[in-house]
């Protein structure tokens, strides 16, 4: 054991910062006093995190050996947390070559220690593309001098998961499930907590370097069974049937059009779980004997628990998403049960000026583009027994949180900042609509404008899918309209609008 003072010491190099473990990693590491240094390609990716002010950045790119160049002085360890299953090209190829290049400069720094965490399966000649990458990248690792713990872990169970959010999905929205082969697949899953545990404490123990663990709960359990759990703590009455054949590109695009999970991720999923994830060495618990890895249901009790009460520190698709800064000016993604559709516009206008025309939106101004759509959206809505577009607002100019905007509910205000407006007509789920502004260096500032949809069940989604055509018309022509009236391209005024 090293003692208090030796530790706070040690600088640790964490990889992966920005992906679903890294991000969780860190700030549990910066709570036992160890100095944190991470390595990552964009440092921009981080700037939200509370930790950042607290921790070292280095910009490098493991896949560019001359980039690492400093990244490792005066590290004492270093946490491997990166794979390339989202990249394209060959991922498997990158997984190597980025592995060799971070063993080697870990040997030139004379690192203690790797830290890596990897997929748990048996070696055999019908291991999958995407598990025979993660153990072959240990095998890399291994290749030089600097001694490694290689954590092999299945279905990590935590809010933000993309393990979880697969079983969650798929237990919400459908409550009658056609079930291939891999549904019935065993497996040991881990919380998130507890694989957290095992990494930080083979810091700690000397006796944990150069060794592979299996880690997970003690409990053998399918896919299918998870799902059956997870129903039955949500109250779900959920009916699985067992077809013969769903091949893995079927199975990636059902997962894709369900799920968050996108086809080009999903299918080498798929692929992996054909594969059973047992642990069959139990030496983790000989050196680990202070962890008792929680069962599947407390896992998924916590995970609930964190979204209910909105405490979600990273999610799978952080490493993926775009930041604010991306040239992209539309986005759709999905994650933590939200559909995203993001639009951004650089606005040369003052903060002030931008506000006062987002924040006086709607009531007798209407909703600057196509205000018939709208209209016809009340309408519709007022026919089946809804809100409808009737209510207006209170005051042209002010706005306030919990008053009624036109068929909206004013949520959250931040004045010349933010503010985000709750649907409250029949749709098949939540929806939000958020206007926030965001300064850049020149002067300028960026308008972020995001529609959030929450569905329920099946028919969310196809709602959201039959409108996002109409959805894309609108929302692109209400930005730039936002932007002409605060940049004086076209005529606004605090009295109200005349052309629509």
């Amino acid at each position: 054991m090293n003692s208090e003072k030796e530790l706070k010491s040690q600088t640790i190099l964490v990889t992966g910062a920005t992906g679903y473990i890294g991000g969780r990693l860190v700030p549990r590491l910066l709570s036992k006093g160890y100095k944190v240094r991470c390595l990552v390609r964009d440092k921009d990716r981080l700037k939200g995190r509370s930790w950042f002010k607290d921790i070292e950045v280095f910009t490098g790119n493991v896949l560019d050996e001359k980039s690492l160049k400093g990244a490792l002085n005066g590290i004492d360890s270093a946490y491997y947390l990166i794979h390339s299953l989202a990249s394209e090209g060959d991922f498997a190829e990158k997984d190597i070559e980025a592995a060799k290049n971070f063993g080697r400069a870990a040997e030139l720094n004379n690192l203690k220690s790797i830290i890596y965490l990897g997929g748990l399966a048996q070696q055999d000649t019908n291991l999958s593309k995407h598990l025979r990458s993660r153990q072959d990248t240990g095998d890399a690792l291994r290749e030089f001098a600097t001694p490694v713990t290689e954590f092999r872990c299945a279905v990590v169970v935590g809010s933000g998961s993309i393990s979880f959010e697969l079983i969650r999905y798929l237990s919400e929205r459908l409550p009658m499930m056609v079930c291939p082969k891999w549904v019935y697949t065993k497996t040991q899953p881990i919380g998130i907590k507890d694989a957290l545990h095992y990494l930080i404490s083979a810091l700690e123990k000397p006796e944990s370097k150069g060794r592979i663990f299996e880690i997970g709960s003690s409990a053998i359990m399918s896919y299918g069974d998870m799902m059956k759990i997870y129903a039955k703590i949500r109250g779900l009455k959920r009916l699985m049937i067992p077809v013969p054949v769903l091949t893995p590109k079927l199975s990636s695009h059902w997962l894709n059009f369900v799920t968050p999970i996108q086809a080009s991720i999903a299918k080498p999923l798929v692929l992996s779980m054909k594969n059973e994830n047992i642990i069959r060495d139990f030496s983790a618990r000989e050196v680990f004997p202070e962890i008792t890895p929680d069962t599947y249901e407390v896992a998924v009790r916590k995970a609930l628990d964190r979204i209910r009460d909105n405490e979600i520190e990273t999610v799978w698709s952080d490493a993926l998403s775009s930041s604010v800064r991306d040239e992209t000016p539309v986005t759709m993604v999905s994650k933590e049960g939200l559909i995203f559709e993001h639009r951004q516009k650089i606005i040369d206008a003052s903060a002030e000026s931008i506000y006062k025309v987002f924040s006086g939106i709607g009531g007798t101004r209407g909703w600057y583009y196509w205000t018939w759509s709208w209209q016809v959206r009340g309408l519709l809505d007022k026919l089946i027994g809804g809100v409808g577009l009737r209510r207006h607002r209170k005051h042209p100019n002010k706005i306030n949180v919990g008053e009624a905007l036109d068929f909206w509910r004013v949520e959250e205000v931040e004045e010349n900042k933010l503010i985000r407006l709750r649907a409250e007509m029949k749709v098949p789920g939540k929806a939000w609509l958020q206007f926030k502004i965001e300064p850049m260096k020149n002067g300028k500032h960026m308008l972020l404008q995001t529609a959030f949809f929450e569905p329920k069940g099946v028919f969310g989604l196809v709602y959201w899918y039959m409108l996002y055509p109409a959805h894309k018309i609108i929302f692109s022509g209400l930005i730039n309209r936002i932007a002409d009236y605060s940049e004086g391209k076209r005529p606004w005024s605090l009295q109200g609008l005349k052309e629509f």
